[in-house]
């Protein structure tokens, strides 16, 4: 990273930066990015391997077979499609590498996987010194071009083609060789190292691999708590009691019981920080494998595990909660609570966005320095309470003072989180 970040224990930092601490009390929480965007990692058949994409639902409706070589409804891309029902884009990784091309007598497929063995070029006369070329994905017609040789042939968006092939008559010269790359936990790690230089609000990993799972899980508490970049990840099955972490405990139905983590990393990413995602409604394309009595929830929430249950006809939220279970003195009760850590990580950002643009190596750390920065705060926390996201905040707890070192300011701020009406207890007197 660019910037020191994350916590701190004592004012000895080498690195400049900003270092930020939220805590809880025993009962006080101390302590201009947008939100909308999940990452992910997947076993693909077509694309660039190992890198980073960037899309929105309307990038993958529009041009799901050039960038992945399937329609958009294909199961391939059910875990996309699951992300971007709540998420405004996704920043996607093909993670299985060292795939073939497949080939045929006119040229390459542009990528390696076994996507390239469905490909097949048509050549036919049309005078005596031009040719018509046309290029197919299955029965998809993807271009066509017209030239007098192969050396005037554009590549397209599936096939390198060949400048010294002889063009000559087919109905269908089929591609066939292409095979796909494995993914392992080099290559997911290979990801999560190229991550680092994006922003986004939610990772999600679809596998039920302890290797893997361990992997993204100390990626991510390194990520937050070490480097400073706050984020969280959703994982299956995993206890890791740690906030930064969403343990998806309910299983999908069929082959792949990991299938719930994409809707919910893209209802984590697209969740403002004003709002909750308890009690929302799934809308995605999985089935629940299980319905879970009352105590078997209860059990699942005192376990710090994010559940969908069945509420008659619909699949909801049962508790917008991460795997956060042990509390201590400085992180309590409070950042179990989802809604919680992605205000704490609001603050986070703005405060860094602020710190590095404005005031790194720009302002001088004087009284009047301090008192703009303080300004700062106090406006962004302001904007904060505004959108709801917290309830209030004093303007007199919330200082900015000199350090021991001659480069370094402390900030101490107090806020209260908006929380959401969860639970209602009444009593009805009837005369």
């Amino acid at each position: 990273m660019s910037y020191g970040g994350g916590t701190y224990s004592a004012y000895n930092k080498t690195m400049p930066g900003a270092y930020i601490n939220f805590v809880s009390t025993d009962s006080v929480f101390t302590g201009a990015q947008e939100r909308g965007t999940a990452a992910v990692g997947l076993e693909l058949s077509w694309g660039a391997e190992g890198e980073l994409i960037t899309l929105t639902g309307d990038d993958l409706l529009r041009s799901s077979r050039e960038k992945f070589g399937e329609e958009w409804g294909a199961d391939a891309l059910r875990p996309l499609r699951e992300l971007l029902m709540n998420a405004s884009r996704v920043i996607v990784c093909r993670v299985n590498a060292g795939g073939t091309q497949a080939q045929c007598a006119f040229g390459t497929a542009k990528y390696p996987g076994v996507t390239g063995n469905r490909l097949s070029v048509t050549v036919s006369a049309e005078t005596e010194n031009t040719f018509t070329v046309k290029t197919y994905l299955d029965e998809y017609l993807a271009d066509v071009q017209t030239v007098a040789s192969a050396s005037e042939l554009t590549d397209n968006d599936f096939v390198l083609f060949d400048a010294s092939a002889e063009l000559a008559e087919s109905s269908g010269a089929a591609f066939t060789g292409g095979t796909d790359g494995s993914a392992t936990s080099d290559t997911h790690a290979a990801f999560l190292a190229k991550l680092e230089e994006k922003s986004f609000n939610t990772l999600a990993l679809g596998s039920n691999d302890n290797i893997l799972k361990n992997l993204y899980k100390s990626y991510t508490i390194r990520m937050r708590d070490e480097v400073g970049v706050k984020f969280q990840t959703v994982l299956y099955n995993c206890s890791a009691d740690h906030e930064g972490i969403v343990n998806v405990g309910c299983a999908a139905a069929g082959s792949d019981p990991t299938g719930f983590v994409y809707w919910i990393a893209g209802l984590n990413a697209g969740t403002l920080v004003s709002e909750t995602a308890l009690n929302r409604v799934y809308t995605g394309e999985y089935a629940l494998r299980d319905n879970y009595t009352l105590t078997q929830l209860s059990d699942m929430i005192s376990r710090g595990e994010f559940t969908l249950h069945r509420v008659g006809d619909e699949v909801r939220v049962l508790a917008d909660i991460n795997s956060l279970v042990n509390t201590t003195a400085n992180k309590g009760e409070i950042f179990k609570d989802n809604r919680v850590v992605r205000v704490a990580d609001r603050i986070a950002a703005d405060t860094v966005s602020v710190f590095t643009e404005k005031y790194l190596g720009r302002i001088p750390n004087n009284a009047s320095g301090r008192v703009s920065l303080w300004a700062d705060m106090i406006a962004m926390l302001g904007a904060l309470r505004d959108s709801g996201a917290i309830e209030s905040f004093d303007s007199d707890e919330i200082t900015v003072e000199a350090g021991e070192d001659k480069n370094a300011v402390i900030v101490s701020e107090t806020v209260t989180v908006t929380g959401s009406m969860a639970k209602l207890y009444m009593t009805c007197v009837l005369g």
